[in-house]
């Protein structure tokens, strides 16, 4: 009986220990699981805003991306359709060719295998010998030539070959290099979103009253380095066209990737304002900066695009007064802004 109540003393012992044990660990987890954990602080409004606009930013850096691999594949799809219609007409004239090249050999099977001039010297009719000499000439002749336009042919189709595999190369990189872009893009679009969706209603109308102080603030100093009495130039009447076009388009939509006619990207509005006014120019901000003429903010004139941000990642037409027409992000409406409430990268004309 002893041994027993030992036993079950000893026993209770272990549970209490147990027990305590787990209450511990219990008490330890409290703080990481309970309320406390949860009380994150709340980001202020300016720390949303702050966000916000690091993650459109970031959208738009990657729009910029997904059209300018868009307008690549756009060429490159050209370049294969030009590929394959070439390769198919080689392709035709080399199967004619080989169908020459067997009616000849043909002709020269039911000859007996004879050259043409043995044929001849064993003419007895002299008349029909200098007929047949002509047509032995234009045979031979013809025999060169077909051999000269098989192999052109071949070799133009070898390279065509070529040409193709390192153009659906192309296009395929294009491919991925735009479905990365869209992915990030929707996912920073996203995130932003959630941000903004956590605000209560109030503080979202403090977030864009926030984002317009921020902009007053912007063009105000701007202005007030007396930049408007350096800029004093006229638009031209191609310049008009393009700012009556983006005008035009206040109050729609945008949409990153989208060039019109109901929504707009902030290059995509810039670059059917100018084809309105009857001039091309590239697709994407970046590249706009990089391949239209460059021009001193203080020499801009209506009409010239204003890249922005030092990833030249947004772009607004100028339309003079130091304000310009464009497509902010989305969630917002093509409007007028101060040319200067974002930091400028550079300015450029497309119809210098």
């Amino acid at each position: 009986m002893r041994g027993i109540g030992e036993a079950r003393a000893a026993g209770a012992r272990r549970r209490r220990g147990i027990v305590l044990a787990v209450t511990g660990l219990l008490t330890l987890l409290v703080p990481l699981t309970g309320p406390a954990a949860e009380a994150e602080p709340k980001p202020t409004v300016e720390e949303v805003h702050a966000r916000v606009e690091r993650l459109y930013r970031e959208a738009e850096a990657a729009t910029d991306a997904y059209n300018d691999a868009e307008e690549k594949a756009k060429k490159q799809r050209k370049e294969v359709e030009r590929l394959d219609k070439a390769v198919a007409d080689a392709s035709e004239r080399l199967a004619g060719l080989k169908d020459e090249a067997g009616a000849l050999a043909r002709a020269q099977y039911r000859g007996g295998g004879m050259p043409m001039e043995a044929q001849l010297l064993l003419s007895d009719d002299p008349e029909e010998f200098v007929d047949d000499l002509r047509l032995a000439r234009k045979g031979q002749h013809a025999q060169r030539r077909l051999i000269t336009e098989v192999t052109g042919t071949q070799q133009r189709l070898d390279g065509y070959a070529k040409e193709a595999a390192g153009t659906y190369g192309r296009l395929e990189r294009s491919r991925e290099a735009k479905s990365g872009a869209k992915e990030l893009i929707e996912e920073r679009l996203a995130e932003a979103k959630k941000l903004e969706k956590k605000l209560k209603a109030e503080e979202r109308e403090r977030l864009r009253r926030l984002e317009r102080q921020r902009a007053r603030e912007a063009q105000a100093r701007w202005l007030d380095s007396g930049i408007l009495d350096e800029i004093d130039a006229e638009a031209t009447p191609a310049g008009r066209k393009a700012i009556a076009y983006a005008t035009d388009q206040l109050g729609k939509d945008y949409v990153w990737g989208a060039e019109g006619p109901d929504t707009f990207d902030c290059s995509g509005l810039t670059m059917r304002a100018w084809e309105a006014a009857g001039v091309r120019i590239p697709r994407t901000s970046q590249t706009q900066l990089a391949g239209l003429a460059r021009i001193d903010v203080s020499e801009m004139r209506p009409g010239d695009l204003i890249i922005y941000h030092s990833d030249a990642s947004h772009v607004g037409i100028y339309v003079g007064d130091g304000a310009i027409v464009h497509a902010p992000r989305p969630g917002r409406q093509v409007t007028v802004a101060g040319a200067g409430s974002m930091p400028i990268k550079g300015v450029v004309r497309p119809d210098a």
